[in-house]
């Protein structure tokens, strides 16, 4: 048997340059007791990253597993962290340690909003596939799918005090749904274009909604049932002249239904002074200040007046009104009426300011913090972090930078990598800058501004560096100063290829001018310090009839492959410059290209998304492979090696073996295109950059890879994606409605279901062994031994098969048990409840197997009550569950009272009230001063 090829695999080490995802909103939070508005949460593609604004540095990370991270909200308490994700998966974080134990999964493509009920045990969650799921927090499960949108939630809110939700989307309506009935009682059909933002004010009696127009349209809320209670009576609504046409038809049939529970009529717009769409709409902690901004770089800022300001307000105008008509009567001698002034939405609702932002503003946060102080986080379009404050009390606020996060990253997509000879640092250069980093810290070293750069290397000895520029020009700079050194005026066009000569003393350089230019390195003398510094001599010029894509000398430095738009490779002898073998076959230009380490393979990569192996003897072909997806846009051997690397504008990183022309291994992180990579000299480390603004660092591990297993793993995560295209599980017997199950079908809820099925078959297998057991103690006349029990049971600790199956259960994810109890078969389904009847006799996780007991009867009702052999199961099972839950209902209801005498034995002892009561007692206290205070007043 021969020896097999044995290949180490790569994986993913670490995650930088990126300071926050665009994809993502960012959110102020709480940590470790820190003051308020120190720490913001921004996503970094499938991470979460906690930065310390006043430090500039990133103190937690929430590591995600694959998909890119779309949504972050922060629970009500400031412990918690709900992060939604690209597969529809929610995650909840605890901020003290960084770790999830609480993860959701229902919807089936992109969550696009997170918002927690006002006691932080529910979570509402929308998303690109149109639904809204409501979910228990603490008890780890959906409660329910709503249906009624038919594009993208833009924004959900829950009405504090009321079990109201409020919903708006890109279908251009924004619905009202009772979350006691599960259903929509009113949809708001006034908006022409699609609702992307909106937010509750003034108590929640009003709604704000900004959409893709410059206007805010407000909306004044009339809670019917408040009414009925306070013995108001229920007027008959009538059509306003803000109210729309068309909306008849629509408002007829949920009128009845929406007069029970509220009325919604326009109250005015207030008017932005961008022109697009609100890209997002937010307001502080207090209610008092709206954000809200579009796709260019101002953020505007409206104050929204409390009752006593209006008033005033109010009472200023009416004064200047009623001098203007005493006036008027003076001079005209005309007595007129008592003068009205109307109270307009401009009157509550105020410009406050706008904050002109250095860049392009993609989201916004806000929260209100002591001394009438607000705080904004604004995440910028150009990888950057930026806060500002004002101060609500002064009669002009004006906002003022506080910090702005932008060492950690570059400002546009890195286009060049490059790796020093000692395998320490990495060099990325982008539109403006370049940057070298520590490979261990992943730190940044030095950061130095230059031209938009194509291509770069570190000069042998890693003292300078060479940067190829858009406009043609060679720029050097010197590591230790971080200063450029020279820029050196080399082509006419774009640079697009640098590469260092073999013998080191010099470069080679192909640009968009049609020429390929050979350099060497200088020492000369700096007239300003009089010391020597580096340069580069022109020495050679290769004209060629296209375009140069990429130049690269081979390693015995005998020949040069050139890259041309004519989607040939030509190959030239280095010394004379004379022609040697032209490489055709590609379709599309050859992006790039590398030879290996003995110079007998050169491998091409092309926008034809092929890659092809040539041999340098002859120009054969050696095999063509389909590599991408989409344009392979570089390509580079790992030192000493046949292997080599491809990255493309599919996402993907791959790895080939250029000798037996296999695929080796995926590796799959970034979310948009990855534009460069470089290999370390040692072949141990990769670095990659992308689209989506990061870089990251992959490692040489020590374990092998079995193409085998690889292709294994490939197929059965192609078969787990397509579990979630899959539809939702439909009742028996029941039509798709607005609301539906909030579970979505996953290899995890399949899995569990396998499970438990095993269980069962395990618990079947046991009992027949003892019946068979005990027909031959019978025939035997006397005891036989016991059967050896199931070895897993013994691995359990000996338990009773039937508390195995409950454990089995127990296991089961509480937020996937609904699903996988779903996809049992009905064959299943009456051992189940005969045993769930012993449990519940027994006291044995009642409140779990009450709640796996009424599922099932739910789903499987028409078949259980028609199967006779399960009425007396039924009937014992209700007679249990009622007495049980009473039992734990009593016992609930003692503990509680328990707790309350407690709580007043303490009070009464250390004369101490709880937080709760005593800021409920101190708000009643402030408003009896203040009655004293004016009867002191008006008496004096």
């Amino acid at each position: 048997m021969g020896l097999t090829k044995q290949y180490l695999r790569y994986v993913s080490s670490a995650v930088f340059g990126v300071i926050g995802s665009q994809k993502a909103n960012i959110s102020y939070v709480k940590l470790r007791g820190g003051e308020k508005g120190r720490y913001v949460a921004v996503a970094a593609c499938e991470h979460v990253f906690i930065w310390d604004v006043r430090k500039g540095e990133k103190v937690l990370i929430l590591q995600g597993q694959k998909h890119e991270v779309t949504f972050l909200c922060p629970s009500p308490d400031g412990v918690h962290i709900a992060v939604g994700y690209e597969d529809g998966a929610v995650r909840i974080f605890n901020l003290m340690n960084g770790e999830s134990n609480v993860s959701f999964n229902g919807h089936k493509s992109a969550v696009t909003v997170i918002r927690y009920d006002v006691l932080g045990a529910r979570l509402v969650t929308g998303s690109k596939d149109t639904d809204v799921i409501v979910w228990d927090i603490i008890n780890e499960c959906g409660l329910y799918r709503l249906r009624g949108h038919k594009d993208v939630i833009t924004q959900a809110l829950f009405v504090k005090d009321k079990n109201l939700l409020v919903t708006s989307s890109k279908d251009n309506f924004v619905k009202w749904w009772d979350l006691d009935t599960q259903h929509c009682f009113n949809t708001m059909v006034g908006h022409r274009s699609e609702v992307w933002g909106m937010v509750l004010l003034n108590q929640e009696s009003r709604l704000l909604t900004g959409s893709a127009d410059s206007e805010l349209r407000a909306w004044d809320i009339q809670y019917i049932q408040e009414e009925k209670a306070e013995g108001e009576p229920q007027e008959k609504k009538g059509k306003t002249l803000l109210d729309d046409d068309d909306d008849d038809d629509d408002k007829d049939a949920d009128e009845g239904v929406e007069e029970r529970i509220l009325r919604c009529k326009k109250a005015g717009s207030i008017l932005r002074e961008a022109r697009d769409r609100v890209v997002s709409l937010t307001m502080d902690t207090r209610a008092r200040v709206i954000a809200c901004h579009g796709n260019d770089s101002v953020l505007e800022l409206f104050s929204v007046l409390t009752e006593e300001e209006v008033k005033k307000k109010m009472a200023k105008k009416l004064k200047k009104v009623k001098k203007k008509a005493a006036k008027a009567q003076e001079d005209g001698g005309e007595e007129a009426g008592e003068p009205v002034v109307e109270k307009m939405l401009k009157d509550e609702i105020v410009r406050l300011v706008n904050i002109k932002a250095s860049s392009k503003i993609r989201w916004v946060d806000c929260i209100s913090c002591a001394g009438n102080e607000l705080k904004l986080a604004l995440l910028l379009q150009n990888n950057t972090v930026e806060t500002y404050s004002l101060k609500m009390s002064d009669k002009t606020p004006t906002a003022n930078k506080t910090a702005r996060l932008t060492l950690g990253g570059h400002r546009t997509d890195v286009r060049t990598l490059a790796f020093s000879s000692d395998n320490l640092a990495v060099l990325s250069a982008s539109g403006d800058t370049v940057k070298v980093w520590n490979r261990s810290t992943l730190q940044v070293i030095r950061t130095m501004s230059c031209e938009y750069a194509l291509c770069s290397l570190f000069v042998p000895g890693d003292r300078q560096i060479i940067l190829g520029t858009k406009t043609g020009k060679l720029q050097i700079f010197e590591l230790a100063s971080g200063s450029l050194l020279e820029t050196v005026d080399a082509h006419n066009g774009a640079l697009w290829s640098l590469c260092l000569a073999p013998d080191q003393r010099g470069i080679v350089t192909g640009s968009a001018d049609k020429t390929v230019k050979f350099w060497e390195f200088e020492l000369v003398k700096d007239e300003g310090s009089g010391q020597k510094r580096l340069t580069v001599k022109h020495t050679r010029t290769l004209q060629l009839e296209e375009d140069v894509l990429c130049v690269k000398f081979s390693p015995d430095h005998r020949l040069l492959a050139v890259s041309l738009l004519d989607c040939t490779v030509k190959i030239f002898y280095t010394d004379t410059l004379k022609f040697f073998l032209s490489l055709y076959g590609h379709k599309l230009p050859v992006l790039c290209l590398d030879i290996s380490h003995d110079s007998m393979i050169i491998a091409t990569g092309s926008a034809d998304r092929n890659v092809k192996i040539w041999g340098l003897d002859f120009g054969d072909c050696h095999r063509s492979m389909f590599a991408h997806d989409d344009s392979v846009m570089f390509l580079q051997f790992v030192p000493k090696t046949h292997l080599f690397f491809t990255a493309g504008k599919d996402k993907k990183i791959k790895q080939w073996d250029a000798d037996k022309f296999e695929l080796i291994q995926t590796l799959e992180g970034h979310h948009r295109e990855v534009w460069c990579l470089s290999l370390s000299p040692s072949g141990d480390h990769i670095v990659s950059s992308s689209h989506d603004k990061s870089m990251r660092l992959w490692e040489r591990t020590r374990e092998p890879i079995i193409l085998e297993e690889e292709r294994e793993m490939e197929r059965e995560a192609e078969f787990e994606e397509s579990f979630g295209k899959e539809d939702a599980p439909v009742v028996p017997g029941e039509t798709q409605g607005e609301a539906a199950p909030a579970g979505k079908k996953t290899v995890e809820t399949v899995k569990a279901a396998e499970r438990i099925m095993e269980a069962l078959e395990l618990l079947k297998e046991e009992r027949k062994k003892l019946e068979e057991h005990k027909y031959a103690c019978r025939h035997a006349g006397h005891e036989l031994p016991l059967p050896k029990p199931n070895p897993i049971l013994v691995a359990f600790g000996n338990i009773s098969p039937s508390r195995y199956v409950l454990d089995v259960i127990r296991k089961v994810r509480s937020s996937e048990l609904e699903v996988s109890l779903l996809v049992l078969p009905f064959s299943y389904i009456p051992e189940l409840l005969t045993l769930f009847s012993s449990y519940i006799h027994q006291g044995l996780e009642v409140e779990l197997v009450c709640r796996c007991l009424f599922f099932l009867l739910k789903i499987h009702f028409g078949q259980i009550s028609s199967n006779q052999m399960l009425l007396s199961v039924i009937d014992e099972l209700r007679m249990n569950t009622l007495s049980k839950v009473k039992e734990i209902r009593n016992m609930m209801g003692f503990n509680s009272a328990a707790m309350q005498f407690l709580q007043r034995q303490i009070e009464s002892k250390e004369d101490v009230m709880f937080f709760a009561d005593a800021t409920g007692r101190l708000q009643e206290k402030k408003k009896r001063r203040r009655k004293r205070e004016r009867v002191v007043l008006t008496i004096a």
